[in-house]
């Protein structure tokens, strides 16, 4: 599907969707225990890839009609070996986190995903689990899905790079309660996307699950139940989605744009709101009623590290292209490992779009001061990230720009361009 955009305000108030990050977790954590009830779950293709890989596991999910709450029946700490693969789809987060979960069964799990899945790297998991006496082969033997996991692993110690991806440290630390012996996890490098394990430690204390910092990484011990009070999990709104949301206000919200259910949690990519201040943006946070007021503003570039929140690189860019002076984007290289290489995708179709923009290996640089947007046709890259980014970018181009693959925001933010719509943005479908 391609989509449209030409340039207009937004105006009133749209509720933020909730969290991705939350929900896989969620998910994972209902399936690892008896069983729980999430209520407000993020519905999407990203999603729902965690909840077949929880029925897979001997578990099953039931979804309510007005998609409001999922009914987890899980498999108590000890999955099934699944009678068939386990398709992740374009899933990173799922791939990972389940990757583990295969590690705990004593037969051998197949994991794999789309084009996109089976070329980001799974080689540091792999080899954890392996250092916990599982199995963990890659089918093709280069660090990529398709993979193979078993061996019913009991706990012990890994060491294992933080600066890859974080979501391998989720990974064991969400296995890791449910073995005898737990995990010790000893970090090779430092920890980028901390914030997305800082979840993590938050959603499995919800669940009733300990889990600490140490000096060296972090520790779960074993023997552990998952049982969340009263049975019930409530997800948060997320901010990554929210940025976009954000950003079309600050950009072209005239008269203002209300964005709720912001409350306050682990989530890193809240950064926003304080780039987006530090940016000259027109902005009011109510914490304590989870509300945002944005408007249009005038913006000055400024330098802004991703090495924790790399989701936001997209957002950022276009706010810096639409922005004066100049936007240095740094601690970016590990945001090439994502759906896409987003720091090359965005600089190519900026490009498309009249920006004047450096890529370097871990930084972006976004010369506002000398861009002037205009309406292109700019590959999406199949990207839920870059597609709601661009889209943003064209609130504010001269002329249509017209966004390829814009399907793809089923992965996490599924009804995005009708709340732009519904905002009183101009956009073609």
């Amino acid at each position: 599907m391609d989509v449209t955009i030409a340039p207009s305000t937004v105006a009133g108030s749209a509720q933020a969707p909730p969290s991705k990050s939350y929900t896989h977790r969620a998910i994972l954590a209902a399936g690892y225990a008896d069983g729980a009830v999430v209520r407000d779950p993020l519905v999407s293709a990203d999603t729902k890839a965690t909840m077949r890989a929880v029925e897979a596991y001997g578990g099953s999910v039931s979804l309510s009609a007005d998609e409001r709450e999922l009914d987890v029946t899980g498999f108590d700490g000890r999955p099934e070996t699944p009678d068939d693969v386990i398709d992740c789809a374009n899933s990173g987060t799922t791939m990972r986190l389940v990757t583990a979960t295969a590690a705990l069964q004593d037969d051998l799990t197949v994991l794999t995903g789309d084009d996109s899945l089976r070329s980001r790297p799974q080689g540091p998991l792999l080899d954890a689990v392996e250092q916990l006496d599982g199995e963990a082969e890659s089918t093709r033997r280069n660090g990529q899905a398709p993979l193979v996991v078993g061996g019913g692993v009991d706990g012990g110690a890994v060491e294992i790079p933080g600066d890859v991806s974080s979501q391998y440290i989720t990974a064991l630390l969400m296995a890791g309660p449910v073995t005898p012996e737990g995990v010790d996890i000893d970090l090779t490098t430092d920890l980028k996307s901390s914030p997305y394990v800082d979840i993590t430690l938050e959603v499995l204390s919800d669940y009733g699950v300990t889990a600490e910092r140490t000096a060296d990484g972090f520790t779960v011990a074993g023997g552990q139940s998952y049982a969340p009070t009263g049975g019930e999990y409530s997800v948060p709104g997320d901010f990554s989605s929210m940025s976009y949301l954000l950003a079309a206000g600050a950009l072209a919200a005239e008269d203002g744009l209300l964005v709720t259910s912001a409350f306050p949690s682990a989530q890193g990519d809240s950064a926003i709101v304080d780039i987006l201040d530090e940016m000259g943006a027109d902005l009011d946070w109510d914490r304590e009623n989870g509300e945002i007021e944005v408007s249009k503003s005038a913006l000055s570039g400024i330098e802004v590290g991703v090495e924790d929140t790399p989701d936001l690189l997209p957002t950022i860019a276009t706010l810096g292209a639409a922005a004066d002076g100049v936007t240095h984007i740094t601690d970016a290289e590990h945001v090439r490992y994502k759906e896409t290489d987003r720091v090359s995708a965005m600089a190519e179709e900026l490009t498309k779009m009249g920006a004047e923009v450096e890529e370097h290996r871990d930084e972006l640089v976004v010369y506002g001061e000398d861009s002037d947007l205009t309406g292109a046709t700019v590959d999406g890259r199949a990207d839920h990230r870059i597609i709601m980014s661009l889209a943003v970018a064209g609130l504010v181009a001269e002329g249509q720009t017209t966004v390829t693959g814009a399907e793809h925001v089923d992965v996490s933010f599924p009804d995005f361009f009708d709340v732009l719509d519904s905002l009183g943005a101009s956009v073609q479908r």
